[in-house]
């Protein structure tokens, strides 16, 4: 077994005692003392250490580094900052069982609280000689006084970085590794010293019997590689740019041991494949020549057979599946002789590239009539392949458009009924994006049929080995049959659309027309309303009153032009309506709702005039008498004028108190009675004014008697 100057192999193994490594009962954390000895660590805790989980743990960190290194000394520290002081006693001196003379110092770190004087009485100083090494009380803090800041862990205040289960994974990986590239030498060895020894028939009987190792060569090299390439990069690249810790370095894990055991492996491993490539070459050589000759036999029998007998492109999406369903089926069993091929070509390049000078002309000859076998027949069959997906392409486009025209067939086919004019809207809209998907289909489809013509017309007869002309005539013709019949049938529906789009836009029309007739009765109901309730004043005086009467004479001229309006639309719905031959919905209601609104607009327009023309009759002639006019005293002394005024007053008075009575019986009143009751108020006010000066006139001695 492998051994370096400075490190051993432990006979302990580190998976044997797993568990108790695992509780960190003791470690070697890679630091060293001033004196560059190791220091071992032992963290004692608040539970009881079991001392011989703890001297099993010492005996096998002890057994780690070398010779050269113990020759140094240890500086233990046992922490007992979490313990008492009775474990900690024990423990230094079960030291002195285990490794008397390998510990140099020990360092007890004592609690920020010092245990009891009476029971610290025991001075580890005076027992040096009988133990064998000397022992320190110190707190934490103080430690640096005995060892470097760097080699302390940060548990002490240092800067030491150690990972204990990092530690012990690479542990493993180490002893694992060393056991078993051990193993796998002295097999090797065997192997490789069993085939240099002994007649041809006892060679071939060795090599026979242990040519497979335990276990494989290849993974032994990468794990030690890996275990090497970390050990190397832990110990050149320190942690996080601080102090460089290498708790796995060649003290730590024998560094030098795992180089030197992956040269020998590298060495024997590699004799061992150079006697496995003269016995692969024994054997290939035997075994090449007939496979060639089976591979080139079938490809270019029963192989060619078979994509000769294959030549249609079905006329289906369901004919082209099951071609290229059997077409998998022949590609499968050429990927298997394929599959031979690549094998062979490979061993014969291997065998090339040897270097061996016998029979070099064969093999190239042989690589070379395989190679143009296999590669003519697989061009052959990615030709076919790619002509039956073409195919497959395009009758499933020509079956997409297909549905395509049977659903905008059978939209044309149903007859329109819409409720109204957004839902015809609706319907032209997704007749047209129909159509327009129709277009782009039958575009698609021309390209694919004119891509799957070109495959075809460059089929020359050298693909299958006979000539295809009239195969390939079917196959054109199809395709041509195809392309003619969509187009055929899609210039049918286009003529159906152009009649159903402009059956639509007259429906859209009709609707619009009879929505705006309904409108045109909303509007004059709205005017009929504000007459009534918002045209009630008669005015102050003649000339307000005839503001009033103009603005109203153009208030009736409005709603003149809403009614002719409407009726305008109803006629252009009846027109729509026979042209369409349905029967409008507006004629048998609209009409005569327009007709009532107008008819009741125009007997409260012309009680409004006539209310008005009364008013500026009493108006003008009230404001007559009331001036002063000298210059026609015969004018206002008439007492007809006097009676007349008051008759025209009475009369409108009167008529402000009536009604308005539509044809069906129903009344309607001016705004509201308050409002009516000013209107007469001022009205009565302007009657007395006028009797005032029909008094006055009488007798004139009061007019006198005023000024």
């Amino acid at each position: 077994m492998l051994q370096s100057e400075e490190v051993y192999w432990s006979k302990m193994e580190a998976s044997v005692i797993l568990p108790i490594l695992k509780k960190k009962l003791a470690f070697l954390s890679g630091g060293k003392d001033r004196r560059s000895g190791l220091i071992l660590t032992i963290p004692l805790c608040l539970e009881q250490t079991n001392m011989d989980e703890l001297s099993v743990t010492l005996d096998y960190l002890l057994s780690i580094p070398s010779e050269k290194c113990k020759a140094r000394g240890f500086t233990v520290i046992v922490d007992g900052r979490k313990s008492q002081w009775n474990v900690v006693k024990t423990v230094v001196l079960m030291l002195q069982n285990v490794v008397p003379a390998e510990v140099s110092l020990v360092c007890v770190v004592k609690p920020d609280e010092f245990w009891d004087k009476k029971v610290t009485h025991f001075c580890f100083w005076k027992e040096k000689d009988r133990l064998g090494f000397e022992v320190i009380l110190v707190s934490a803090n103080k430690l640096t006084r005995y060892i470097e800041p760097c080699q302390l862990t940060e548990d002490f205040g240092g800067s030491l970085t150690y990972d204990h289960m990092d530690w012990l994974n690479k542990r493993l990986v180490f002893e694992k590794f060393t056991k078993e590239s051990t193993s796998l030498l002295d097999e090797l060895a065997l192997i490789n010293n069993g085939s240099d020894k002994g007649s041809q028939q006892e060679k071939e009987r060795s090599v026979d019997l242990n040519f497979l190792p335990s276990v494989d060569p290849e993974t032994v090299l990468q794990t030690g590689h890996e275990l090497l390439s970390e050990l190397q990069q832990r110990r050149f690249n320190g942690s996080d740019g601080g102090v460089s810790w290498s708790p796995m370095d060649d003290e730590l894990l024998a560094q030098p041991q795992v180089m030197k055991l992956l040269d020998s492996l590298r060495e024997q491993y590699t004799r061992y494949q150079e006697v496995c490539r003269q016995r692969s070459k024994r054997t290939q050589l035997e075994e090449i020549q007939q496979k060639v000759m089976q591979v080139v036999n079938w490809l270019e029998g029963p192989g060619s057979e078979q994509l000769r007998a294959q030549w249609g492109i079905g006329d289906s999406i369901r004919a082209s599946q099951a071609l290229q369903q059997k077409h998998e089926e022949i590609e499968s069993q050429h990927s298997e002789w394929f599959a031979v091929y690549v094998e062979l070509n490979q061993q014969i390049a291997a065998l090339l590239n040897a270097g061996d000078e016998e029979d070099l002309v064969e093999l190239k000859s042989l690589q070379q009539q395989l190679s143009d076998v296999c590669y003519r027949q697989a061009s052959q069959l990615e030709f076919r392949q790619n002509l039956l997906q073409a195919a497959l392409e395009f009758h499933g486009v020509a079956q997409d458009l297909s549905q395509q025209l049977d659903g905008l067939l059978g939209m044309l086919c149903v007859d329109v009924a819409p409720a109204d004019g957004a839902s015809i809207q609706q319907t032209l809209k997704l007749l047209e994006e129909k159509l327009k998907s129709v277009d782009v289909g039958l575009q698609g489809l021309r390209e694919k049929g004119q891509g799957l013509l070109d495959q075809i017309s460059n089929q020359a007869s050298w693909a299958y080995g006979k000539d295809v002309t009239i195969e390939n005539k079917e196959n054109v013709d199809h395709i041509q049959g195809v392309m003619e019949d969509m187009q055929l049938r899609k210039q049918r529906c286009e003529d159906m659309v152009d009649v159903r789009r402009l059956k639509m836009l007259q429906m859209v029309q009709l609707f619009k027309c009879e929505e705006d007739a309904a409108q045109a009765v909303e509007w004059l109901s709205e005017l009929l309303d504000a007459l009534l309730k918002t045209h009630i004043r008669l005015g102050d005086d003649a000339q307000e009153t005839k503001v009033l009467l103009e603005k109203h004479r153009k208030f009736v001229d409005v709603a003149q032009s809403t009614y002719d309006y409407g009726r305008q639309l109803l006629q252009a719905t009846v027109v729509l309506c026979q042209s369409l031959r349905c029967t409008s919905r507006s004629s048998g209601d609209t009409l005569p709702r327009l007709n009532r609104v107008w008819k009741q607009f125009t007997i409260a327009s012309e009680e409004r005039v006539h209310r008005l023309e009364m008013a500026i009759a009493f108006h003008s002639n009230a404001e007559k008498i009331l001036q002063d006019c000298p210059e026609e005293p015969e004018a206002i002394n008439d007492e007809e004028q006097f009676d007349e005024i008051e008759a025209v007053g009475k009369s409108l008075l009167d008529r402000l108190t009536v009604p308005v009575v539509y044809p069906d019986g129903t009344e309607q009143y001016f705004g509201s009675p308050s409002d009516m009751a000013s209107t007469a108020e001022h009205i009565r006010d302007r009657m007395k004014l006028v009797s005032l000066k029909r008094q006055q006139l009488r007798h004139p001695e009061m007019m006198t008697t005023e000024s």
